[in-house]
């Protein structure tokens, strides 16, 4: 690696690039190949940008800003046209190609043993044949994944599906047209793009598009700018706002308080934006509260009942090597996860997984004992 290049590339001074490997930048040596990442954002480069032993950059996927009065930042930030996408609930990966091998790396930077897998199976070699320096963006959903289990897709496993377009060693999006065009090219599945409006006209087209999705238990959407001048913003639904909870309750003391704060915030704010009568708000405050106790109720009955409170995943692989690869790269993200057995499936293995969840578990413990708050 030529350190006086790659901080030309990062737009960093080769001095600052050498401060920042004390401090910001950590090297990942397994699995192959051998990178460097930054571990937070520094001197304006994303976390989860990755430097490569030959110099190559993957740029760090930007954090997308949050919509809570819907109308008024859609008034603010985007003129012109904007272009409306599902945004999918799964987790953020981005795939490369690295000496003609497809590597998927995790938001924080690191390649994932498991979505390397996934990649490799459903994604055309071609593609970085014809294109060797492309980024794909997008999101691993379905009822396989490890981290955000999802059955309201038309996935039978797990998928890639693609938002966005980059190249190696630089930051910049190529944006939804050109995005949408390459997914047809080369037969890769996208969020789907469910509308493009008159941004100063948009507001009630997108209020029946983020409703249509909360009825049917989808996340939320992504709004573009069509000609990719400024960057996206985001806004939930209420449903997912409230699944959010109902899992985070369930594990209650093992999430930060702004992860529960933040969501009931949402609530708020849309409720008042919608103009809700008493009965839309007497709906949502059930929604809200029962996404709250249920399952928190849930967790002290089991522990009261002797149970462990753990969270259940699964995965399923075509190797068993991908399974203990992907047990170790849980293991030094700091997550604790027991492997059972796996379960041939055809040419695959379907493996179940079990996440101890131990502050909530401790905790719940003590409380049902008489232990004080």
């Amino acid at each position: 690696m030529n350190p006086e290049r790659v901080a030309g590339k990062l737009g960093l001074s080769r001095e600052r690039l050498e401060a920042l490997h004390k401090t910001v930048i950590k090297r990942s040596s397994w699995p192959e190949p051998r990178l460097w990442r930054f571990d937070k954002p520094a001197s304006g480069v994303e976390a989860g940008t990755v430097i490569f032993e030959n110099g190559e950059i993957v740029h760090g996927y930007p954090k997308i800003r949050r919509a809570m009065m819907l109308g008024p930042a859609l008034n603010t930030h985007f003129s012109g046209n904007v272009a409306v996408e599902e945004k999918m609930n799964g987790y953020n990966v981005r795939i490369v190609s690295y000496h003609g091998d497809l590597l998927a790396l995790t938001r924080g930077g690191f390649i994932c043993p498991f979505s390397t897998e996934v990649a490799r199976k459903n994604l055309h070699p071609r593609i970085f044949e014809d294109n060797p320096d492309l980024v794909l963006c997008g999101e691993m959903v379905g009822p396989d994944n490890p981290y955000v289990p999802k059955r309201i897709y038309q996935v039978k496993s797990i998928e890639f599906f693609l938002f966005d377009l980059s190249h190696k060693n630089s930051k910049r999006l190529m944006g939804v047209a050109r995005t949408h065009e390459l997914a047809k090219e080369y037969g890769i599945r996208t969020a789907p793009l469910l509308g493009e409006f008159q941004a100063d006209r948009a507001y009630p087209q997108i209020v029946e598009i983020v409703r249509r999705l909360g009825r049917a238990g989808r996340e939320g959407v992504i709004i573009k700018d069509s000609e990719n001048r400024v960057g996206p913003v985001k806004y939930t639904t209420s449903e997912s706002n409230c699944s959010d909870l109902q899992f985070a309750f369930r594990y209650y003391n093992d999430n930060a308080l702004d992860f529960f704060v933040s969501r009931a915030v949402r609530e708020g704010f849309q409720s008042v934006e919608w103009g809700e009568g008493p009965e839309e708000f007497k709906a949502r405050a059930l929604r809200l509260g029962e996404s709250i106790i249920g399952p928190l109720s849930e967790t002290i009955r089991n522990k009261m009942a002797g149970e462990q409170i753990v969270q259940q995943v699964q995965i399923r692989v075509r190797s068993i090597q991908t399974a203990r690869d992907f047990e170790q790269h849980l293991r030094r993200s700091g997550t604790r996860a027991i492997f059972d057995i796996p379960e041939p499936d055809g040419d695959e293995y379907l493996i179940h997984i079990i996440k101890p969840v131990m502050s909530t578990n401790d905790k719940t413990e003590a409380l049902v004992k008489g232990q004080f708050w």
